[in-house]
């Protein structure tokens, strides 16, 4: 065999439990896990399709796979990932992320949920999975997923997801419903902060930031201490303002009452948003809670960068991997998959070629030293 390109590849998932009856496998488990990666960089989106590219690449995958038994069935690959243990699949996926793809320090890690809704089988009675991810936003890498559990919601999801990440210095993003005091605590335990969009799920609370900064706004900010940004951004033919105000005062912070519990809790934030479209205008206003200081320029900065999962992850997930046209829905494979995928889009976010995604794929699939330039370039 040549030169390995599997190297970081194997080192997290070479020695995987085997779920099947040792000394009855014609194919290697690690085989069988780097051929899907393998066809999933170069476009397959079911255990047919990575069949068909073991078979297609048979030749260029012996020069680096044992292959004992030639390429695995559709069958084989389906019994496999229904098989392998989905947690400890994506235990070894973080794992490899964190040896390989270098997190800086106060990048924004939005946190966010999404249903991939091929899963769902209604002749079994099953419902589609939910998985909880941390997305890095200026790397473009995901850092890991948690499943929810069948019983549970994102909110217990979110802390146990974090609990696993090396996010120290970095901002946690998440969206309303999660804005939470046990999700709060977490991210000062992992020794990072967090900007947390707040609703009316804590009516209360949300009842009496919005009333201070109806306060503070009425006599101009006069007498508080604050700190403003704005940008103005023009494209996609309309015109978007974005206006932020931070307050950092202890005594406002106490003035608003039902703060306790916040771990870490240094500001409040009002974030305007006003959109000119050439037959209307909107306007919208959110409210945040934040441990960093008031620094409105970072903070707006942070609430920009968490939506990058919905229009940038979970857009790619769809419209690049088809995840929710996905029909993988038996047992653990339907998340095996998942991870699969996310390996992939990783090796294709981290290659310096000046391509999409999409052409990416492509080119992997017709060229095989650029197959080979993805998989070694970790």
């Amino acid at each position: 065999m040549n030169e390995q390109p599997f190297t970081s590849l194997e080192a997290c998932f070479g020695d995987m439990p085997d779920p099947r009856v040792q000394g009855r496998c014609d194919h290697r488990l690690i085989d069988i896990i780097l051929i899907a990666v393998c066809a999933v960089l170069c476009g397959a989106e079911s255990w047919s399709d990575v069949e068909e590219f073991g078979q297609a690449k048979a030749t260029w995958l012996r020069q680096y796979l044992e292959l004992p038994a030639g390429i695995p069935s559709h069958d084989t690959f389906s019994r496999v990932f229904r098989l392998v243990d989905a947690a400890e699949f994506q235990r070894r996926f973080m794992t490899w992320v964190e040896q390989h793809f270098h997190v800086e320090r106060g990048q924004v890690i939005a946190v966010d949920g999404k249903t991939a809704r091929g899963s769902k089988d209604s002749f079994r009675g099953q419902d589609a999975i939910h998985l909880v991810s941390a997305w890095a936003s200026d790397s473009g890498v995901l850092l890991g997923q948690r499943r929810m559990d069948e019983k549970s919601n994102e909110i217990t999801a979110v802390p146990e997801l974090l609990k696993l990440l090396f996010i120290p210095g970095c901002i946690v993003t998440v969206d309303a419903l999660n804005c939470q005091k046990d999700i709060a605590r977490t991210v000062i335990e992992r020794e990072a902060d967090y900007v947390f969009a707040l609703k009316a799920n804590h009516p209360q609370l949300h009842q009496d930031v919005i009333d201070w900064f109806a306060w503070a706004r009425a006599r101009a900010f006069r007498e508080v201490t604050h700190d403003f940004h704005q940008t103005v951004n023009k494209g996609h033919g309309r015109l978007e303002i974005r206006r932020c105000w931070a307050i950092g005062d202890p005594l406002a912070l106490e003035s608003m009452g039902h703060y306790e519990g916040w771990t870490g809790l240094r500001t409040v934030v009002m974030v305007e948003r006003e959109r000119h479209f050439p037959d209307r205008r909107q306007t919208e206003t959110v409210y945040y809670l934040s441990s960093l200081p008031p620094d409105a320029k970072r903070i707006l900065s942070a609430t920009r960068a968490h939506w990058t999962v919905e229009n940038t992850f979970h857009w790619t997930l769809d419209v690049v991997f088809g995840e929710d046209a996905s029909r993988v829905r038996l047992d653990e494979a339907p998340e095996n998959f998942a991870v699969i995928r996310h390996v992939a889009m990783n090796l294709l976010k981290r290659h310096p070629a000046k391509l999409s995604l999409k052409r990416k794929r492509f080119r992997a699939a017709l060229d095989d030293a650029f197959l080979l330039d993805l998989l070694a370039h970790v």
